[in-house]
C-alpha cells in the first residue's frame, strides 16, 4: 500500500528542488515546487507501476490495447495523490513546510491529448480498468500543442498553439527501448517463392515512433496500468550536406515533415494536405501500438497463434481501424501466415466502438490518398472487401441495396466504420437508444447479417474525478452519511434516497452548491470580468461546438428571454446565468460563428442595466477538464439539447447528474436511462422522439417556414440574427446562421437539426424548470434523487460489461 513517511517525504522534496534546480527549497517558485513535488510522487508510483508489470508476465493473462485518437485525462498530480489515497497527508505535509497544495496543482497544464466526450471516456476507462486490477495500455499520440488553446478575441475564437511540453511533463516516462519504425509511401514488390506470393515494400520513407509512459494509478489497489502515447521522430534530425550547401530551409524539411505527424489533434482536412495528414496519423499510432504488442507477446510465446487468448485491440470509434490491415500485414508478412488464418485471428482480435450515427461522421478515405501514402495496406483492405463482397452476394444475390450497405470499398473510398464491422468480433454503441439506431438504421445490413457481433455499453464517467476530485464538499457529506464504499462502487449512492424528504439534510446539500456556485463566480469574475449572481440558477451548457449538440437553440432562446424582458421590464422570472463552454473545430465556421453570436448577445445582455441580476450569459474560454471540475459542481440545469437520435451517448449528462444538476433536454443518448433512473418527474424533457426526426429525415417533409410565418416572436429574434441588433455596423455578420434557419423554399431543407421545430417546446420546458426552481425544497430533493441515481453511470460498471461481454480480462492484484 502507498504510504508517505513525513520526514522521508520532506527530504525526498527538498532533495528534488535542490537536484533540479540549484536553489534552496525556500527559495523555489511554485511551478519549481509543482514540478519537484510531482517527481516525488511519481518516484512511489512508478515502483508499484514497475510490480503491477511484473505480475501482468507472471499471469500472463488476456492484455487490452485501448486504441483511442485521444485521452483527455486532465491534471495528474491531484487525480495520483487521491488514487493512492495520500492527498490528505500530503496536503498536511505541505502545510506544515508553508505550502499550498492547491496553489501548486494550479501550475499544471491539462496534458493536451484529447479534446470532447471522445478523450474523455477514454479517460475515464483506463481510471477504471487500473481501479478494478484488469490489465490494460492506452495507445495514442503524444500530440505536441494538442488541438489548440482557445482565446476569446472580439468575441470570436482564436486558435493558439497548446504548447502543453514547454516546460515538460513530470508524469511520463520515455521509452526508447521500444522504439518502431513505421513505413509510408513507396511501392510494393511482389516475390513468387514456388508456393506463394511475398510482399515487400520498398522505397519507403521511415519514421520513428518513440513511446512515452504515463502512469494509469487504480484507487486504493496499488494497481498502475500505462498509456502509451506515440511521438514521431526523423531517423536524421538535419540533411547536413543540404546545410552546408546553404539551403537551410531544406535540411530541416524532412524532420518538419515527421514532426507534422504529432504536433496537431485533429488536422484541417479540408484540404488534401489535411487529409494525408489525418491518415498519416492514424496510421502512425495504431502501426506503433500494434507492432509493439506482437513483439511483446511473442518475446514470451512461441506461436503468433496464441495471440487470441492473450490479446484485444479495441478501437474508440473509427480513427484506429487501420488496425486491422495492420495486423493482417503483420500476420501476412512477418510471420507468413496464410489469408485465412491471418483474417481468423486478426478477427479474433479485434473490437470495435461505433460513437456516431451521423453519416457525415463516418469517415472514408479516398483510394488514391490511402493507395499513394499505405500501399500495402491498400492492398490488403482491397482484398478484405473483395471477400467480403463475395460474402454479401452468396448470402444476399444481386442485391446491391445489401452490398452499398456493407460494402468496405465503394465509390474509390475505403468506408472506415465497415471496415471495422467486417474485421471485428463485436461492435457495440454507447446508449442503448443509440445502439438500436445502429442496428435498425444505420448498419441494419451488417446487423441482420451477424447480429451476434452487435451490443451495446452504455458509457459510464469516473466518480473518482468528476466527484471525489471535483466536488469534495459534496463527496465528504456523501462519505458522512452512507460511508465511502461508493468511491469504488457508484450504485451505493442508492443509499442517499431516504434523505429526499429530510429538509436539514436538503438544506445541507443546497448550501453545499452555494458554495460550488460562489467557487465558479470567483473563477469567471478572475477570467471573465463578469459578476454573476451566486442566487441566480446556473444553466450550463459545456460540450463540444457542434450544430446538431444546438447551442444555437440555447442562445436563441436568450435572444427571446430577453425580448421578452425588454417588452416586459416587471416580468418576473427567476435570475439565470446561462454559461457556455466550447470549442469549434478550426475548419467548421458555423460553429465559430455561433460562438460569435454567443458572445455577441452576452455584449448586449451583460451591459443592459435595464435588466439588472436577471440575466447574464458567460462563455467560459478554453473549456477543457481543469474548469470543468469547477463547473459541474456548480451547476444547477444541465442541458443536453441534441436533436434527438444525433447524441450517441454523452459524458457530460453523467457529471452533471452525480453532482446534483437537473437534466434539461431531448429523449437521446444517455438522457433516456438517466430519464429511467431518476423519473420523468425529476427532469425538463421536451422536444420530438428520435422515431419523429428520423421519420422527417426519411421523408424529407420538413420545412421551418409555416414555424416562422405563425410565430412573430421567432420572426423577430430570426430578423435581430441580420438586422444589426447584435452586430452592429456588421449586419451580415450572421447571415450564415440565418440562412442555416429560414428556408428560401419549403424544399430546401433549412433547421436541419430542427431547432424551430422543438422551439415552443424548449421554451416550456425552461418554464417549467422556473416553476420547480421557485419551490427550493422540490428543487434541492430532485437535485438528491438524481445523486441517487447516477450509479449506474459509473465507468466502473462499463467496464465490467466490456469485461464481461466483449474482452475476456482477468483481474489482477499487486497488493501485498
Amino acid at each position: 500500500m502507498f504510504e508517505f513517511d513525513k520526514d522521508k517525504f520532506r527530504s525526498r522534496f527538498e532533495d528534488v528542488v535542490t537536484t533540479l534546480y540549484r536553489i534552496r527549497p525556500e527559495d523555489a517558485t511554485d511551478e519549481q515546487k509543482y514540478y519537484a513535488l510531482s517527481a516525488v510522487v511519481q518516484h512511489y508510483i512508478t515502483r508499484k507501476w514497475l510490480e503491477t508489470h511484473e505480475r501482468f508476465q507472471e499471469e500472463d493473462s488476456r492484455k487490452l490495447y485501448y486504441l483511442s485518437m485521444e485521452f483527455l485525462e486532465g491534471r495528474a498530480l491531484g487525480n495520483n495523490l487521491i488514487n493512492i489515497c495520500q492527498d490528505k497527508r500530503v496536503r498536511e505535509f505541505l502545510d506544515e513546510m508553508g505550502i499550498s497544495l492547491n496553489t501548486l496543482e494550479d501550475q499544471e497544464r491539462d496534458p493536451a491529448l484529447g479534446n470532447g466526450g471522445l478523450g474523455r471516456l477514454a479517460a475515464c476507462f483506463l481510471d477504471s480498468l487500473a481501479t478494478l486490477s484488469y490489465p490494460a495500455y492506452g495507445c495514442g499520440i503524444r500530440y505536441k500543442y494538442g488541438l489548440f488553446r482557445q482565446k476569446i478575441v472580439d468575441g470570436f475564437q482564436v486558435e493558439l498553439p497548446d504548447n502543453w511540453l514547454k516546460n515538460g511533463y513530470p508524469f511520463e516516462i520515455r521509452r526508447t527501448e521500444y522504439t518502431c519504425e513505421v513505413k509510408f509511401g513507396g511501392y510494393v514488390e511482389t516475390n513468387w517463392d514456388g508456393e506463394r506470393n511475398h510482399f515487400v515494400l520498398k522505397n519507403y520513407d521511415s519514421v520513428q515512433a518513440v513511446p512515452y509512459d504515463i502512469p494509469i494509478v487504480g484507487y486504493g489497489n496499488d494497481f498502475v496500468n500505462t498509456l502509451r502515447v506515440w511521438d514521431a521522430e526523423p531517423y536524421e534530425s538535419l540533411d547536413l550536406d543540404e546545410f552546408q550547401k546553404g539551403n537551410y530551409n531544406g535540411a530541416r524539411e524532412k524532420v518538419n515533415f515527421v514532426n507534422s505527424i504529432t504536433d496537431v489533434l485533429y488536422p484541417n482536412d479540408s484540404n488534401r494536405f489535411g487529409k494525408e495528414l489525418r491518415l498519416r496519423q492514424q496510421y502512425f499510432f495504431v502501426s506503433a501500438s500494434v507492432q509493439t504488442a506482437i513483439k511483446k507477446y511473442m518475446q514470451h510465446h512461441d506461436d503468433i497463434r496464441g495471440i487470441r487468448d492473450k490479446i484485444v485491440f479495441h478501437m474508440n470509434d473509427t480513427h484506429p481501424v487501420l488496425a486491422i490491415p495492420e495486423l493482417m500485414r503483420i500476420l501476412l508478412d512477418e510471420y507468413g501466415l496464410d489469408w485465412a488464418e491471418a483474417w481468423s485471428l486478426t478477427t479474433s482480435c479485434c473490437a470495435f466502438t461505433n460513437h456516431t450515427i451521423m453519416s457525415e461522421a463516418l469517415e472514408k478515405w479516398p483510394r488514391d490518398i490511402m493507395e499513394e501514402m499505405l500501399p500495402r495496406i491498400w492492398q490488403i483492405i482491397s482484398e478484405i472487401d473483395r471477400r467480403s463482397k463475395v460474402a454479401i452476394k452468396e448470402r444476399y444475390g444481386e442485391d446491391q441495396g445489401k452490398m452499398y450497405g456493407m460494402a468496405v470499398i465503394w465509390d474509390d473510398s475505403v468506408r472506415m466504420a465497415n471496415l471495422a464491422i467486417t474485421g471485428s468480433y463485436s461492435v457495440n454503441g454507447v446508449a442503448a437508444i443509440h445502439t438500436e439506431i445502429l442496428k435498425k438504421e444505420v448498419f441494419r445490413d451488417f446487423y441482420e447479417m451477424t447480429p451476434e457481433k452487435f451490443s451495446n455499453k452504455t458509457n459510464g464517467v469516473t466518480q473518482r474525478r468528476f466527484l471525489l476530485s471535483a466536488n469534495p464538499l459534496l463527496a465528504e457529506w456523501i462519505t458522512d452519511r452512507i460511508g465511502s464504499g461508493w468511491i469504488t462502487d457508484l450504485t451505493q449512492l442508492a443509499g442517499l434516497k431516504h434523505l429526499a424528504d429530510d429538509e436539514n439534510a436538503l438544506k445541507e446539500l443546497a448550501a453545499i452548491k452555494k458554495k460550488n456556485k460562489e467557487r465558479l463566480a470567483e473563477y469567471i469574475y478572475k477570467n471573465n470580468g463578469i459578476l454573476v449572481n451566486t442566487d441566480s440558477i446556473f444553466d450550463v451548457q459545456v460540450k463540444r461546438l457542434h450544430e446538431y449538440k444546438r447551442q444555437l437553440m440555447n442562445i436563441l432562446h436568450i435572444m427571446h428571454l430577453y425580448n421578452r424582458l425588454k417588452d416586459e421590464p416587471n416580468l418576473d422570472i427567476v435570475p439565470h446565468t446561462f454559461i457556455f463552454g466550447a470549442k469549434a473545430a478550426p475548419a467548421y465556421s458555423r460553429a465559430k460563428l455561433t460562438i460569435k453570436l454567443i458572445n455577441a448577445v452576452a455584449d448586449v445582455v451583460n451591459n443592459d442595466a435595464a435588466i439588472a441580476e436577471k440575466l447574464k450569459i458567460v462563455f467560459i474560454e478554453d473549456y477543457c477538464v481543469s474548469n470543468a471540475e469547477l463547473i459541474f459542481p456548480a451547476a444547477e440545469i444541465s442541458e443536453q439539447i441534441s436533436a434527438a437520435s444525433k447524441e450517441a451517448s454523452g459524458t457530460s449528462n453523467m457529471k452533471f447528474m452525480m453532482n446534483g444538476a437537473l437534466t434539461l433536454g431531448t429523449m437521446d443518448g444517455a438522457n433516456v436511462e438517466i430519464v429511467e433512473e431518476v423519473g420523468r418527474e425529476n427532469a425538463f424533457i421536451f422536444g420530438m422522439s428520435a422515431e419523429e426526426v428520423i421519420s422527417h429525415e426519411k421523408a424529407m417533409d420538413y420545412s421551418p417556414g409555416d414555424i416562422i410565418r405563425q410565430d412573430p416572436s421567432i420572426r423577430r429574434m430570426l430578423l435581430q440574427l441580420v438586422n444589426g441588433f447584435y452586430s452592429g455596423d456588421k449586419p451580415e455578420l450572421f447571415r450564415d446562421i440565418y440562412q442555416s434557419l429560414v428556408p428560401v423554399n419549403d424544399q430546401d431543407g433549412a433547421d436541419r437539426f430542427f431547432i424551430l421545430k422543438d422551439f415552443s417546446d424548449y421554451i416550456r420546458a425552461h418554464e417549467e424548470a422556473d416553476r420547480r426552481y421557485r419551490n427550493a425544497s422540490d428543487w434541492n430533493r430532485a437535485s438528491l434523487l438524481n445523486i441517487a441515481g447516477s450509479g449506474r453511470f459509473s465507468s466502473d460498471r462499463t467496464i465490467e460489461d466490456y469485461v464481461r461481454d466483449i474482452w475476456h480480462l482477468k483481474k489482477l492484484n499487486t497488493r501485498q
